[in-house]
């Protein structure tokens, strides 16, 4: 919906658990030479000021990333995502936070591609300046990619996908996080990854999707695992009760197809932190699954833990 805009929770916990998480697919896939595509289906403007504007109204970040920031004792895998944004911010004050894009760009190398969707015109506007920006303080360090290394698609993501699979490079990552407030999302989700699927069995599909109270969200992990695919891994981190009024986002989650077989230990150890570190209240908690090709109806999961 155009009326979204992701400003207003920038750098909140459910930002915490999705960025932490594409650094690290980001990072896994680095590690082999041949180079690879990130497909962003909704960018957002790529870059978000805190102490001003949306960010700025209900303050989010301080239930988010806020908590990490001080912290001397973070696991190695929050340690890479929360540099990644102190070096954003060198001041050492937390202004700044970065979005999928700008965290996906500073990750990859120079021969990898990113393929970024966004369909509000303002917020592409910001992105699309954005990237020039990152791309001329490059130039101007002497870095400069062959061909077009990051492009900007004014456009709905759940479409544009289809003209990127399967990519030239037969690798890659597609993130996928759609606001979710018209409910017909998260079957618009499952349709595209259905179509995605077939066209590129082998990609890497990273899925954040906002645990509420709602059916649609309720029933969303199940339908997900019931798609015909190699392996999947589901996690969640839910850091409050829900609000009696049903309103507030206290839990989201993450859903990978093919995930890295690292991927799995890697959240057994930094979740109890993160639930730890931001935890409100005793309802924090977080839950971790994973199964392989197409999960039976009401499977239970390999492990959840508090």
């Amino acid at each position: 919906m155009l009326s979204y805009r992701h400003a207003f929770h920038a750098g909140n916990h459910a930002d915490v658990l999705k960025h932490f998480i594409t650094i690290q697919l980001l990072n896994y896939m680095g590690q082999k030479e041949a180079p690879f595509m990130y497909i962003d289906t909704h960018a957002g403007a790529g870059l978000y000021s805190l102490d001003t504007g949306y960010a700025a109204k209900n303050a989010e970040y301080e239930n988010g990333i806020a908590k990490l920031w001080e912290k001397k004792d973070l696991p190695p895998a929050l340690n890479d995502y929360v540099k990644l944004i102190k070096a954003l911010n060198p001041s050492g004050k937390l202004r700044y936070y970065p979005g999928s894009p700008y965290c996906a760009e500073q990750v990859m190398r120079l021969e990898d591609r990113l393929r970024l969707f966004e369909i509000h015109p303002s917020d592409v506007k910001i992105l699309q300046e954005n990237i020039r920006k990152r791309e001329q303080h490059q130039a101007e360090q002497g870095v400069k990619a062959r061909g077009k290394r990051v492009m900007v698609m004014a456009g709905d993501g759940f479409e544009g996908l289809k003209a990127q699979l399967p990519p030239q490079q037969r690798r890659a990552l597609v993130l996928i996080d759609p606001p979710y407030e018209d409910k017909r999302d998260y079957k618009k989700v499952r349709d595209m990854l259905t179509d995605a699927l077939q066209r590129f069995p082998g990609g890497t599909y990273a899925v954040w999707y906002p645990v509420l109270q709602r059916q649609e969200s309720r029933e969303f992990a199940r339908k997900l695992s019931q798609l015909p695919v190699e392996s999947w891994l589901h996690v969640t981190l839910c850091i409050s009760e829900p609000m009696p009024d049903g309103f507030g986002l206290h839990s989201s989650g993450m859903f990978i197809i093919n995930p890295p077989w690292t991927l799995e230990a890697l959240l057994k150890d930094v979740m109890p932190y993160l639930v730890k570190t931001l935890g409100n209240d005793s309802a924090a908690k977080f839950t971790l699954e994973s199964g392989q090709g197409a999960a039976p109806v009401g499977r239970k999961p390999t492990r959840a833990a508090n």
